[in-house]
């Protein structure tokens, strides 16, 4: 017997309109199908990171919504097909490792924006570093300021392949 309440979020999850045509094409291309689940490897890039810490002393939060991205998308690395709507699009690599060392950038933003941010993977040949929050909120942070991508991690996909403007974070 079936719960009502589970049933859409099965089909979202497997669901071919999950992602807009581009972004599925290039996910697809980079290896994703739908179901893909690979929590073997994500845990183990949590026990890295919850196994390093800084010279200072400063360690990287290891949440669900990070654990989850990565799982999903965890070793993809995802090249649009197409120009940018307004930028050109990122090629993006899902490896929480990339933000390793990391761990005081990435505690600092998670403070500015009142909550735990991880490390999720890095835009083009490490010019960005993307980063998750607890709400599941992806970010990029690079030489000329934090930038939001979206409310969760499709969201940010869509941005970062279709070549969307990001939203720059500011304080205040």
């Amino acid at each position: 017997m079936h719960n009502r309440t589970e049933v859409p979020a099965q089909q979202d999850r497997t669901s071919s309109t999950r992602f807009p045509v581009a972004v599925d094409a290039a996910l697809r291309q980079a290896g994703w199908e739908p179901g893909r689940w690979d929590i073997r490897q994500a845990e183990e890039w949590a026990d890295a990171l919850r196994s390093h810490a800084s010279p200072a002393g400063h360690q990287h939060a290891v949440f669900p919504a990070a654990v989850e991205a990565w799982a999903e998308f965890g070793g993809l690395r995802i090249t649009a097909s197409a120009p940018g709507r307004q930028i050109a699009p990122a090629a993006v690599r899902i490896d929480p490792l990339s933000g390793l060392h990391l761990a005081r950038t990435l505690g600092d933003l998670g403070r500015a924006l009142r909550t735990e941010v991880a490390p999720l993977g890095e835009e083009g040949d490490g010019q960005a570093v993307l980063a998750i929050d607890s709400e599941g909120r992806v970010y990029s942070i690079d030489h000329t300021g934090d930038w939001y991508l979206g409310s969760d991690i499709d969201r940010a996909l869509g941005t970062l392949v279709t070549g969307a403007q990001p939203e720059r974070l500011t304080s205040g």
